[in-house]
């Protein structure tokens, strides 16, 4: 993605999340930004291209998170707690039913994008959970792949408004209730104490 393009597609992004992608225009989109059409079509073919823009971006986004951080020694935790602020910082406006709005008008692209964004999840968790029973702080008899399918599941579940009302919880409220119940079901005790100092830790530098 484009570096100069970056701007253009947070600013989209925003206004496509607010307006919705079905109701949202090219037209009312330039308007608001004060950009002239012709100078958006040099650089997007269609509505439709923006969004596939926007998630690519979304995408990318997601990704630098693990190289903005150096994660080799660190505590499988630790990792968790840092990309879940990160995530829930990102995304903490965000109606849930976005995901599904996306998906009922632009079917191809969201599969694209889920399904890559799924893989790469899937991949770090299985990854954070060898890490977390190696450094004994996870339970040794989990099925890494079965906790790592688990989590994607549950992850796409709460982008789901039939599961859960847009009108009633964001995606960072659920993000952070799926992410503690995770914790607490492959930590051991050792991890468990670790995870409730870090959590209570990481409660008062927020409040500084």
């Amino acid at each position: 993605m484009g570096e100069n393009l970056k701007p253009l597609l947070e600013k989209a992004r925003e206004f496509l999340f607010k307006s919705g992608v079905q109701n949202a225009s090219i037209e009312d989109f330039c308007a608001k930004e004060g950009i002239e059409q012709a100078f958006f079509y040099k650089y997007f073919k269609s509505k439709e291209d923006l969004v596939d823009k926007v998630l690519g971006n979304e995408r990318e986004s997601f990704d630098i998170i693990f190289d903005e951080y150096d994660f080799e020694g660190m505590n499988a935790i630790d990792i968790l707690l840092i990309v879940s602020k990160e995530v829930s910082k990102r995304f903490r406006s965000v109606n849930p039913s976005i995901t599904y709005d996306i998906k009922n008008v632009y079917p191809e692209i969201y599969l694209k994008h889920i399904e890559a964004r799924r893989d790469f999840i899937f991949g770090k968790i299985q990854i954070n959970l060898q890490k977390g029973i190696s450094q004994g702080i996870y339970r040794n008899d989990i099925s890494i792949e079965l906790m790592a399918r688990g989590y994607i599941s549950k992850l796409l579940d709460i982008h789901d408004p039939n599961h859960f009302m847009p009108q009633a919880f964001s995606f960072a409220t659920l993000f952070d209730i799926m992410f503690d119940n995770f914790i607490k079901g492959v930590a051991n005790e050792e991890g468990l104490e670790y995870y409730k100092k870090r959590k209570q830790l990481l409660s008062i530098l927020s409040k500084d």
